[in-house]
């Protein structure tokens, strides 16, 4: 019969733990309890005998095997007493071993969590004897920690033997000892309506805005551009100064090519491979023009080419020290004049019979009204539809361009043609470089120079706004004029 039970307690407790293997890794822990064992009370004795209570101790593994149930397996020793005296069984050593089902009535991550206890385990009295039981019960846990848990269990153990139905009162902690891999619930997450801003308040919505937190431009997205040379300053690489797209919004004051920011003769003329300075003597006089400051006249190394004591202008500066040395001008501008008398001398003045602020090269700045006028041609210069002819409406918006270029004469006029992406792109590049043609054609007409306006077509290749979309489609249909320093 013991053989019996104990084959049954074997086999119980191999069945657990294979359950627990093929759940596969969860929260493990280690446990540590004071018990308090009554044998008495249940076997003829009073239950309020706290004297005939005896005291055990306990270590156990805990193994979590599903959302709310650990596998708990506890070794178990102390010393207990019958009423019994006749049973021989007064103050006997015994050791037990469980293999224990905790049911956690709240999951584990509470700070309490009563739960519920059922299993099968062994006794051994210290004369050898054998008998199965089976545990039935209550715990709970309190946390005190991430990992650690105060714990308080008590249990009625059913024997298989006579006399030895029991109480088991344990009280310690639970200690984790590694965490295994949990994977979070999916959390549903509820999109709210977001009411559409414009942070900067210059009417463009800040999901549509590449510089929500800057005022721009409609047509650079909501981008500024400082030195309104159609270049959105975050592109601009010189962006207090008017340049071209080729050099990424920098000027390139001497003609050679390469950028003023990149050019160290920015106002002469050079070669790429001696940056942007020439490299030649144009007066033979020994010295390279990159580093003579009188490249045209003949002087002498010690005087940076320039003649000892000439002062050919006669400004009471010598040639030696005169950035202008042909022309009359102040000491305090390096010999140069200031011809328009707008604080720039005439050799960093890109508009010296026009007087203009410093920050826009000498030139005058062209006034608010007249870039709206040119914002607003975007969308007012009309066509007929598929076509390149310009309907009659279209007229009073160029002639006001017309107007606009003959009052500034230091600006140049870049007219670019876009579609949208309705037809084909051949089609499309096409369309707009005729419509591009059209306003040129017009405005030479008017008396405005070749060499002051240009034409380009880009077809669908540059949308401003969403194609899908009927209003994007119209938006992006559009002739742009972009005014430029010369």
């Amino acid at each position: 019969m013991k053989r019996l039970i104990l084959s049954v307690f074997i086999v119980s407790f191999f069945m657990n733990v294979a359950l627990a293997q093929e759940m596969g890794p969860m929260d493990k822990a280690i446990s540590v309890r004071a018990l308090f064992l009554d044998y008495q009370s249940q076997n003829g004795g009073e239950l309020s005998n706290f004297g005939a209570y005896h005291r055990g101790f306990e270590i156990g593994y805990q193994h979590n095997v599903a959302p709310n149930f650990n596998l708990y397996v506890p070794f178990k020793a102390g010393v207990v007493t019958s009423h019994n005296t006749e049973l021989d069984c007064l103050h006997k050593t015994v050791y037990g071993l469980d293999a224990q089902m905790h049911y956690l009535i709240k999951r584990d991550g509470a700070n309490l969590v009563p739960y519920l206890v059922a299993g099968v385990g062994g006794v051994l009295e210290q004369e050898g004897e054998f008998n199965a039981q089976v545990p039935l019960g209550v715990g709970l846990q309190y946390r005190i920690a991430d990992n650690a848990r105060l714990v308080w269990q008590s249990t009625y153990r059913v024997s298989f033997a006579e006399n030895r139905n029991n109480l088991h009162h344990g009280l310690g902690f639970i200690y984790g000892i590694r965490k295994g891999d949990m994977k979070e619930m999916p959390v549903k997450v509820e999109e709210e309506e977001v009411e559409a801003l414009d942070s900067d308040g210059d009417g463009i919505n800040d999901n549509e805005d590449l510089c929500p937190l800057k005022p721009g431009l409609a047509e650079l997205n909501g981008c500024p551009d400082t030195d309104g040379d159609g270049i959105a300053d975050y592109k601009d690489k010189c962006p207090n100064y008017v340049g071209l797209a080729t050099f990424d919004g920098c000027p390139d004051s001497d003609g050679d090519g390469i950028p003023d920011n990149d050019d160290e003769c920015p106002n002469m003329a050079g070669l790429q491979a001696n940056n942007g300075c020439p490299d030649k003597d144009s007066d033979g006089d020994g010295v390279m023009d990159n580093v003579d400051n009188c490249p045209n006249t003949r002087g002498t190394v010690n005087n940076n080419g320039c003649p000892e004591t000439q002062d050919q202008d006669g400004d009471g500066v010598p040639d030696a020290e005169d950035k202008c040395p042909t022309k009359p001008g102040l000491r305090t501008y390096g010999g140069c004049p200031d011809s328009d008398g707008d604080g720039l001398d005439d050799s960093r003045d890109r508009c010296p019979n026009a007087a203009g602020p410093v920050d826009n090269n000498g030139c005058p700045k062209m006034e608010a009204k007249d870039r709206q006028v040119l914002d607003v041609a975007m969308r007012a210069v009309q066509f007929d539809t598929g076509k390149a002819t310009l309907k009659s409406a279209s007229y009073q918006v160029l002639d006001q361009i017309v107007d606009i270029l003959q009052r500034y004469p230091n600006y140049i006029l870049s007219i670019e043609g876009h579609t949208d992406n309705t037809g084909s792109a051949q089609a499309n590049e096409s369309l707009s470089q005729r419509r591009a043609k059209a306003c040129y054609d017009y405005l030479v007409g008017r008396g405005i120079s070749t060499t002051r306006v240009s034409h380009q077509g880009f077809g669908e290749a540059r949308p401003i706004a969403d194609n899908s979309t009927l209003n994007g489609r119209t938006l992006n249909r559009r002739v742009e004029f972009n005014v430029i320093l010369r």
